[in-house]
């Protein structure tokens, strides 16, 4: 099957995506952009192009004016002539820049000049005891739910963990008549004094600070019961989540709930860079892998850019940016755009970001999530339901990294790819051997990065 030849491939059709091919359609390039959801908006602005949706204008009245920004970005998108393909599951990018996709049961390839990963980012695995039981879901997926279909919980909720989505998410179960039962916040004295020596630079990003404190204010004035400096998490359950225990203000506390929600921030979805062999690094304010990149977004692989979160934590205003830059860079290298003119586009939006990202340390160190390495009896890897006890026998008979331990247990080698576990595990291992997590590694990642059967691949084959 003969690829299909583009100047630009852009992988993911968020605010970043967006925001890039919209760059680069604009200077006249070959865009197509591909991403798995019906519509554009990824998943900060999931289904905002749903006007015709009966529930449209009740859910951006839920979900409030941050996620209604994104319409217009979606609406810009349209008006380009960047070609979207939506349902697209891209299961593997190859160095001479192949971009391989499932759609619909369809192989399709495209051959591109460039590629833009705006792959976004995934939640940070919260593995407490018991958060595999029925009944424990993340903050993120409720959310998705919620934007996609205005599905909300029938009972009471618990949301645990830290990071500015529990608020965010909690006001808008609020607004939506959710009856939420407590947040409990691990962040605690420390962290907020940690915080306190970024907090001159975070004032530049002033108006994301006050959102923040807006969203407490609600809570708390909702009458909603609010727990900080929370430890010791726990979900007690059997066949299903029953109460969540932890430890606060000094003592054991247990609120009933068969719907708990955990979060403790984001991470960069790193599984194509990583399936490059592009340069990472462990990144020690945000405890995660990022890709290096140079000022525009560039990997050291040539001709791959990396745009948004999957980059580095920084939020959908700052992947916009991010997303911009990439483009002009590309059509710049294309010979579209002469330096000049490149630079002088970039200016104003180098200046956004720079503001964007100035109160990015100080949420970083605030929000530092503290329930990574979990107790020997906790499962780290659900796949292949891998307990934390048994990566460390691992190490303990000579496993020195995570690709070790698919040889030592099948951890990492299920159907999520080390997705769920992978920054645990790396982590885990750092622990046992006494070393930083840099020492360690991650998972190698190899195609298919998404599920493909034998048959779709064979009928990719001429």
């Amino acid at each position: 099957m003969k690829p299909e030849s583009v100047d630009v491939a852009v992988v993911g059709a968020g605010p970043a995506g967006m925001s890039a091919a919209i760059a680069a359609a604009e200077a006249g390039a070959r865009v197509v952009l591909l991403d798995e959801q019906a519509g554009a908006g990824g998943q900060i602005y999931r289904a905002i192009t749903s006007a015709e949706h009966p529930h449209a204008a009740r859910r951006l009245e839920v979900l409030g004016s941050d996620y209604a920004a994104g319409r217009p970005l979606a609406q810009a998108l349209a008006a380009s002539s960047a070609t979207h393909e939506t349902g697209v599951a891209v299961w593997e990018v190859t160095r001479d820049r192949q971009v391989h996709g499932l759609q619909h049961g369809r192989v399709r390839t495209w051959q591109a000049e460039r590629v833009i990963l705006a792959t976004g980012a995934m939640e940070r695995p919260v593995p407490i005891p018991g958060w595999t039981l029925p009944g424990v879901m993340t903050a993120g997926a409720a959310q998705i739910l919620l934007k996609a279909e205005q599905a909300v919980p029938r009972g009471p909720v618990v949301l645990a963990g830290c990071g500015p989505l529990l608020y965010l998410l909690g006001w808008q179960y609020l607004r939506a008549g959710v009856k939420i039962s407590a947040v409990v916040d691990t962040t605690d004295f420390a962290d907020y004094r940690r915080a306190t020596a970024h907090a001159g630079a975070a004032l530049r990003g002033w108006r994301v600070l006050a959102k923040g404190l807006k969203l407490l204010a609600t809570l708390r004035s909702a009458g909603v019961p609010f727990f900080s400096g929370a430890s010791d998490l726990a979900v007690e359950g059997t066949e299903h989540a029953e109460a969540l225990r932890f430890t606060a203000r000094g003592h054991t506390q247990r609120i009933a709930a068969d719907l708990v929600l955990l979060h403790q921030g984001v991470v960069p979805n790193t599984q194509i860079s990583w399936s490059l062999r592009a340069e990472h690094r462990w990144d020690d304010a945000q405890l995660c892998w990022t890709p290096q990149t140079d000022a525009w977004g560039e990997l050291n692989v040539p001709g791959f850019f990396i745009a948004g979160d999957g980059g580095g934590i920084s939020g959908a205003l700052s992947a916009a940016c991010q997303g911009t830059l990439a483009g002009l860079a590309i059509v710049h290298q294309l010979g579209r755009l002469d330096e000049a003119e490149r630079d002088r586009r970039a200016a104003p939006v180098r200046a956004e970001l720079a503001v964007q990202r100035a109160v990015r340390p100080f949420i970083d160190a605030l929000y530092r999530p503290k329930l990574r390495v979990p107790a020997d009896d906790v499962v780290v890897c659900r796949c292949e339901e891998v307990t934390a006890g048994q990566i460390r026998e691992f190490v303990a008979l000579g496993c020195t990294g995570p690709n070790q331990a698919k040889s030592f247990g099948r951890c990492g080698m299920g159907p999520c790819q080390g997705r769920q576990c992978g920054l645990t595990v790396t982590e885990v291992i750092a622990q046992a051997r006494g070393v930083a997590p840099a020492e360690v590694g991650y998972f190698r990642i190899r195609p298919p990065i998404k599920p493909i059967t034998l048959g779709e691949l064979a009928r990719e084959t001429p």
